[in-house]
């Protein structure tokens, strides 16, 4: 009797969350921080929502949330409503995306102490306790490595697939390898949409038609290869859009139109293969 209901309450584990209305759910990870990873999750919901999408993004980073001062909204609260007797947040909305993230409900200087259960019940609640409506694209920006958060939403959402971020150099890509092996486990099967090389290399603003390799060259093309995936695109190194996001400010508002058109193309791509 025991056993059945130990076995009971670990198959509730893996019951998935319904998310009526959200069409495609696609989570954006890496191996490692200081890849981009936040950075191409905002502007590729961005760019998504710019084309006409709807588009939601999850700040899944429990530990260290940056999407919110990302877009601008560090000090935003956001609003709720009780439905039936659950509390529902509505997200927070700019430049067309709709956004939920624990950094709107904590203290930006505040560190979270948490073990891995309440983490991962943290992050149930953002997907689940969230009034998301209609979502045709639902962009996950995960923390960097394959913990708790990881296992806790491919066990509890239906997706459709991850992007890998990666850098071009290999200690990047020694990560990125082992990021990519978790969604291809046999256990859990996630596909693997493709990689985003990220600082794929650096253009200065005086001079936009030079290109310097300055993290290796073709890291993302090989990591690709070695997981039969594609290369979605690179990314490059401009040093407005780091400027840009510490301001608020969305990746159109870039006078270097690489990283936009970039970002286009990546997007373009993305929705061919969903």
């Amino acid at each position: 009797m025991g056993q059945n209901n130990k076995t009971k309450k670990m198959s509730g584990l893996f019951e998935k969350i319904p998310m009526e209305g959200v069409k495609h759910i696609i989570v954006v990870a890496s191996g490692k921080g200081g890849v981009g990873k936040s950075t191409v999750s905002a502007n590729l919901a961005i760019v998504l929502a710019g084309n006409g999408y709807k588009t939601a993004l999850v700040d899944a980073d429990i530990y260290g949330p940056s999407i919110p001062r990302m877009f601008g909204i560090e000090d935003v609260r956001p609003g709720g409503t009780a439905v039936g007797d659950k509390q529902m947040i509505f997200p927070v909305e700019k430049f067309g995306v709709k956004i939920m993230s624990i950094g709107f409900f904590i203290d930006k200087k505040q560190s979270l102490i948490w073990r891995g259960p309440m983490v991962s019940n943290a992050v149930t609640q953002l997907y689940e306790n969230t009034v998301w409506e209609d979502i045709d694209y639902m962009i996950v920006d995960f923390p960097p490595g394959t913990g708790d958060i990881q296992l806790t939403t491919i066990q509890k959402l239906n997706l459709k697939g991850a992007i890998i971020v990666t850098t071009p150099q290999e200690i990047a890509l020694n990560d990125a390898r082992k990021a990519t092996s978790m969604f291809t486990n046999s256990d859990l099967k996630v596909p693997v949409i493709g990689i985003i090389e990220n600082m794929a290399w650096f253009t200065p603003e005086q001079h936009p038609d030079e290109i310097y390799y300055i993290f290796g060259k073709g890291g993302g093309l090989k990591l690709a290869k070695e997981f039969d995936s594609v290369l979605l695109g690179q990314v490059p190194l401009v040093i407005e859009v780091g400027e840009a996001a510490e301001k608020g400010l969305s990746v159109f508002s870039q006078k270097n139109k690489s990283v936009v058109t970039a970002f286009e193309n990546i997007a373009e791509l993305i929705i061919s293969k969903v």
